[in-house]
């Protein structure tokens, strides 16, 4: 029987904390039954951007849901990663329901919403314990707007506070800064210029329409880039030091189970790290997908365009794979297409670009795998969507897969990032790891 709120079986889940320590039970059930289950194909998935496990568990159910109808055959296990994320709760995840705070009503009207409902508050406070009083401020910050520079200095000062808390150590992409733009930067240019990128996506996004776009539209930005900074390097560290080696334990305990690696935004990061963390010599994952992931374009180059001396961070992991390493992406990706680059650019050595140059700021160097695909990789394959699932795809090396045919729906700021549940990418999953 599949475990209760999942669509297929066998099922099972696997908790890591941000430490990447991976729950005792949960590692040893998996060890111990998938080879008695007679599981030849396991897929291993990564949620991104999440607050809890009910939220992971829905997208596991619904994503793996029409798997076992396309390949009626296979001999399917299926893994559930959970590990310590958060969502804002203004990023809405297309036809899932949407966290709604409750709205006090004064005086027989509803009162102005809070910057930060209740619900990312509270993810907040998972994501920087211990920092209560900063984020209460922050949040009344938010709310009040204090005139002048001063407050977003002092709003900068405080969300810089969140980050030194966070550490600076763990996995991280040699071709990115490594730090939000917040740490050594002028936050009041900083909250501009992410002011400047959500007017350039429309009044929606928060925008002030032909008005001057007011800089602390950008303030929230900057709080969700700390917190998306906090994301990015657990991740990577939960994917290094946590996954990467329980798939070389599995592969010692099941020989004959072949693995494929999946994840969403920054669950993408984790299972491309886990290739970092594989033991020598095993070889049993044939396929990582990478739907939206939120990393450097850059991550498996073996010399950055910009730095040829220098190499991303996944240098010829791509090659641990015995399979493809497919990268789905869509130009709909707003969080990763505007914000991601502009986080990173930010994140730089020159921090004076001009509100009006924000086009020029989204160059090349501080793209996303999700936005356009793995870069600087050579052979890399390059196909739409429907060329991938007529097939077959690539037997190794990169693949990357332009899905905006079906990555093209959610709302601002964060665009189809999330618009990941739809058969067809399903089926590329099942097409790279080629399981009939």
């Amino acid at each position: 029987m599949a475990k209760p709120g999942t669509s297929v079986t066998p099922y099972w889940e696997l908790t890591f904390d941000a430490d990447g320590d991976v729950d005792g039970p949960e590692r040893d059930r998996l060890l111990a039954q998938v080879a008695e289950r007679g599981v030849r194909d396991l897929i291993v998935f990564s949620h991104g951007w999440n607050n809890d496990r009910s939220g992971a568990t829905a997208l596991y159910r619904r994503f793996f849901a029409p798997v076992p109808e396309l390949v009626p055959g296979a001999r399917l296990g299926y893994v559930g990663v959970i590990w310590p994320s958060m969502r804002f709760s203004d990023e809405p995840i297309p036809d899932f329901p949407r966290s709604v705070a409750a709205v006090p009503v004064a005086a027989g009207r509803p009162a102005p919403r809070p910057a930060l409902d209740e619900d990312t508050r509270r993810a907040l406070l998972g994501t920087f314990p211990g920092r209560a009083a900063v984020l209460d401020r922050l949040a009344r910050m938010l709310d009040e707007r204090p005139d002048g520079t001063a407050g977003l200095a002092e709003f900068g000062r405080l969300v810089g506070l969140l980050v030194d808390g966070e550490g600076r150590q763990g996995a991280a992409d040699t071709d990115e800064p490594g730090e939000p733009a917040v740490v050594g930067g002028d936050p009041v240019a900083v909250c501009g210029q992410f002011a400047d990128a959500l007017a350039a996506l429309g009044p929606a996004a928060g925008g002030a329409g032909f008005a001057l776009p007011d800089p602390w539209e950008g303030a929230k930005e900057l709080l969700r880039q700390a917190a998306y900074y906090a994301m990015k390097r657990r991740a990577g560290t939960v994917g290094e030091r946590g996954l990467g080696p329980l798939i070389g334990r599995l592969a010692a305990a099941a020989p004959g189970v072949r693995v494929h690696l999946a994840g969403h935004s920054f669950g993408g990061r984790l299972v491309a790290f886990a290739l970092s963390g594989l033991p020598a010599g095993v070889r049993s994952v044939k396929s990582v997908t990478l739907l939206q992931g939120a990393f450097s374009h850059y991550a498996f180059a073996a010399r950055l365009p910009h730095a040829p001396d220098r190499s991303g961070a996944l240098k010829d992991r791509h090659r641990r794979v015995d399979g493809p390493l497919v990268c789905c992406h869509s130009h709909f990706d707003a969080a990763l297409g505007t914000f991601y680059p502009l986080a990173s650019r930010l994140a730089g050595d020159d921090r004076s670009c001009a509100g009006n140059e924000i086009a020029a700021v989204l160059g090349p160097r501080w793209g996303a795998m999700g936005h356009d695909g793995v870069q600087a990789v050579a052979d890399t394959a390059r196909l739409d969507l429907a060329a991938a699932l007529a097939g077959p795809l690539p037997a190794s090396g990169c693949v990357n897969v332009d899905a905006a045919a079906v990555v093209r729906r959610g709302g601002a700021p964060a665009g189809a990032h999330s618009d990941i549940v739809h058969p067809e990418l399903a089926r590329v999953v099942l097409a790279a790891g080629r399981i009939t």
